[in-house]
């Protein structure tokens, strides 16, 4: 039980809280500017030149024109849209992604499916990286749309964003990234990465929940999933949700400044805690790409144990953690994204994800290191399952091994 009344939370892939200078710069929204965009009146001209702002600042940070972004509800929808809005002018045609995407992906492709268009799923590799060779196999002539994500919820591990975009220009292919998690983080000029629609989350980058973006290169036209008053270009009609944008716009533009200052002081506490845990506890391991992976993302599996049951108990110390994608979490079926890379049930079940945020300190990693440990030990001691690290998958490297 949690008796120090300490909260450590370590969740940031699933949701962040939203920045006070981003509230801030929400405030006046609400009940001063609260003008319509399309109404021509001094307090609907006020909320419009706000939106024009923020779609300015965004179009700066990911090097487009300001025409090129469109603002929607959030990740999921900006995902819907992208995918969805690109079949369905098409009529027809064949789509690649891969096994280790978000659900919103997965689950738009099988949409498509339904409708009579063909997907190709690629495999990942052991630490959840896709083959170039094999993407490049698997464009058809009817090859409509490629849609690979940045960087991966789950295990963290970062995919070669740049090179899919080259293979998908020599074929004339549209290239889609879900870079959800990678904003705030990674590159994000679509010039430099070669996307032509790109996603991203509010709600990742510390700014409010329900709102998102999809950058679409200008000349691509998308059939669009909701029908009204034609706001953003027509591609997403629907009264704007102007301090939502001007949220999102201020907390791109916070993340994006303090990236390389953030993403260096998040690497170390990262390899400190993963270093740390693998060294205490036998019989744990890493998921996802060892040095390709996000600042923030920790993902170990520990054997013998089940990671509902070890975030439970974190839970009761004030640690808050995950056992994987929170889109999926009340599913009892392992991951899709530790199936994909070969992980065996039992290896699976016992899966942590943990991710850090702007305030997480060593104090936070070390009381983590402190708990942790006597909790697996005290469920393995009443744990029928017993599996060798030499039996968590098909084929294991020693790489990640901790006996």
């Amino acid at each position: 039980m949690n008796t120090t009344k300490k909260e450590i939370y370590l969740d940031h892939a699933s949701t962040t809280y939203v920045r006070p200078e981003v509230v801030q710069a929400m405030l006046p929204f609400f009940e001063q500017k609260f003008g319509n965009p399309s109404s021509l009146h001094r307090l609907g001209l006020e909320a419009k030149s706000a939106v024009d702002e923020s779609r300015q600042k965004i179009a700066s940070i990911l090097n487009c024109k300001p025409n090129e972004i469109i603002f929607t509800g959030g990740g999921t929808e900006s995902i819907n849209l992208a995918l969805k809005g690109v079949a369905l002018l098409k009529g027809k045609g064949h789509i690649i992604t891969s096994t280790i995407e978000h659900p919103a992906v997965l689950n738009t492709c099988a949409w498509l499916e339904k409708k009579g268009f063909s997907v190709t799923y690629l495999n990942v590799d052991d630490e959840g990286l896709i083959s170039i060779k094999e993407l490049e196999k698997a464009i058809q002539k009817d090859t409509i749309l490629i849609s690979i994500m940045y960087a991966n919820n789950e295990i963290g591990t970062i995919e070669p964003i740049v090179e899919i975009g080259k293979i998908a220009r020599k074929h004339k292919v549209l290239f889609h990234t879900d870079a959800c998690q990678a904003a705030g983080a990674l590159e994000l000029d679509v010039n430099k990465l070669g996307v032509d629609l790109m996603t991203i989350n509010s709600s990742k980058i510390y700014g409010p929940k329900g709102m998102g973006l999809l950058y679409k290169r200008a000349e691509i036209k998308l059939e669009p999933l909701i029908h009204g008053g034609g706001q953003e270009a027509g591609a997403r009609s629907g009264t704007e949700n102007v301090a939502g944008i001007v949220g999102l716009a201020t907390a791109l533009e916070l993340a994006q400044k303090e990236s390389a200052t953030e993403n260096k002081r998040l690497i170390q506490l990262r390899d400190y805690l993963i270093n740390n845990t693998l060294k205490k506890i036998p019989k744990s391991f890493l998921n996802g790409h060892p040095t390709k992976r996000l600042p923030n993302n920790v993902n170990i599996s520990f054997l013998d144990v089940e990671g509902e049951s070890i975030m439970l108990y974190l839970n009761e110390y004030g640690v808050y953690v995950s056992t994987g994608s929170a889109c999926s979490s009340q599913k009892l079926q392992i991951s899709h994204v530790l199936n994909a890379i070969g992980l065996k049930h039992d290896a699976a079940h016992g899966s942590i994800r943990f991710t850090l945020g702007k305030r997480t300190t060593k104090a936070d990693i070390n009381y983590v290191l402190k708990v942790l440990p006597p909790i697996i030990d005290s469920l393995r001691k009443i744990s029928p399952v017993k599996v060798k690290m030499s039996e968590i998958r098909e084929k294991m490297g020693e790489k990640n091994e901790n006996c």
